[in-house]
C-alpha cells in the first residue's frame, strides 16, 4: 500500500497531454492511484497499464467540464482527487497585448480552474472529504516582464482556490497550489531563441538584470517531475492538515517575494 495513501483512489487531471500534465499523471500512478487523463487531445496519454483513462476535454467549455466530472463518476467511481495543469502562455508586453490573448489567458488559466473545481467540489463536498490542486506560477508572485495576462491569470487562480478551500474545508476538502518556476517543458521552451537553447537555459539560470529578473539560486531547470511530486505530496493524505496553501517550487528564483 502506497505511504501517501493514494492507492486505489481516483484522480482527475487536467492539461495531461504533456510536460508537467503528463509528469503529475505518471506520478499518481506510481503511488496507485487511477487517473482521467484529460486535455484537448490525449492520443498520445500513456495507458499506464490500464490504469489511466484517457479523454478530451476543453475547460474553458462549462457544460463538457460538467458532463465528464458526470460520466466519471457514474462509470468509473468517486473522485478522490483533481489536479487542475491545463494553461496556455502567450508573451508579449502589454502595449502589445491584444485583447484575444488576455482573454484566453483568463479563459484557460483561470476559468477552467473555476469550471474543474467547481464541478469536483459539489461532489467531493457531499463525501465529505477530497483534495483539488491548482498548478499556478511563481510569476503570479513577483513582476515579470511581458507575462502580465499570464501572471495576473495565474494570481487570480491561486486567490480563488484559497477562497475555494474556505468555503470547502468544514466538509473535508483541501484546496491547495504549487507554482513552478521555470520548468524544462514546451512552455519553456517556447520562449527560447530556437538554436540557443542552451545559452537560453544559462540566462533563465542566472538571470538577467536587463529586464529585472532574477536568476534560479539552485542552479538549475525544473523537470516536470519536480512539480509533479510536490503535486502528489499536497493531494495525499500526507498532506491531510494543509489547505490553502501556495507551495513555490522554484528553486528559489522569486527569492520568496
Amino acid at each position: 500500500m502506497s505511504a501517501t495513501g493514494l492507492d486505489g483512489r481516483l484522480a482527475l487531471v487536467t492539461g495531461a497531454g504533456r510536460g508537467i500534465g503528463a509528469a503529475v499523471v505518471a506520478a499518481l500512478v506510481a503511488e496507485g492511484a487511477r487517473v482521467v487523463a484529460t486535455d484537448l487531445a490525449v492520443d498520445g496519454v500513456p495507458a499506464h497499464g490500464g490504469r489511466v483513462t484517457g479523454r478530451t476535454l476543453d475547460v474553458t467549455d462549462a457544460s463538457a467540464v460538467e458532463a465528464l466530472v458526470a460520466e466519471t463518476e457514474d462509470t468509473l467511481g468517486p473522485l478522490d482527487v483533481a489536479v487542475n495543469v491545463a494553461g496556455i502562455l502567450r508573451d508579449a508586453p502589454v502595449t502589445e497585448l491584444t485583447d484575444e490573448d488576455w482573454a484566453a489567458h483568463f479563459a484557460v488559466n483561470t476559468t477552467g480552474v473555476f469550471h474543474v473545481s467547481r464541478a469536483v467540489a459539489r461532489r467531493m463536498t457531499g463525501r465529505g472529504r477530497g483534495s483539488i490542486v491548482t498548478v499556478a506560477s511563481n510569476a503570479a508572485g513577483i513582476p515579470r516582464a511581458g507575462f502580465a495576462a499570464y501572471a495576473a491569470s495565474k494570481a487570480a487562480a491561486v486567490m480563488f482556490t484559497k477562497c475555494l478551500g474556505l468555503e470547502v474545508a468544514r466538509q473535508g476538502v483541501r484546496c491547495n497550489t504549487v507554482s513552478p518556476g521555470s520548468t524544462m517543458t514546451d512552455m519553456q521552451r517556447a520562449l527560447w531563441t530556437e538554436g540557443e537553447e542552451e545559452s537560453s537555459a544559462r540566462r533563465v539560470i542566472e538571470g538577467d538584470l536587463a529586464s529585472y529578473r532574477t536568476g534560479i539560486p539552485l542552479g538549475r531547470i525544473a523537470e516536470p517531475a519536480d512539480i509533479a511530486d510536490a503535486v502528489v505530496f499536497l493531494a495525499s493524505d500526507r498532506a491531510r492538515h494543509i489547505t490553502m496553501h501556495d507551495l513555490y517550487v522554484d528553486g528559489g528564483a522569486t527569492l520568496r517575494a
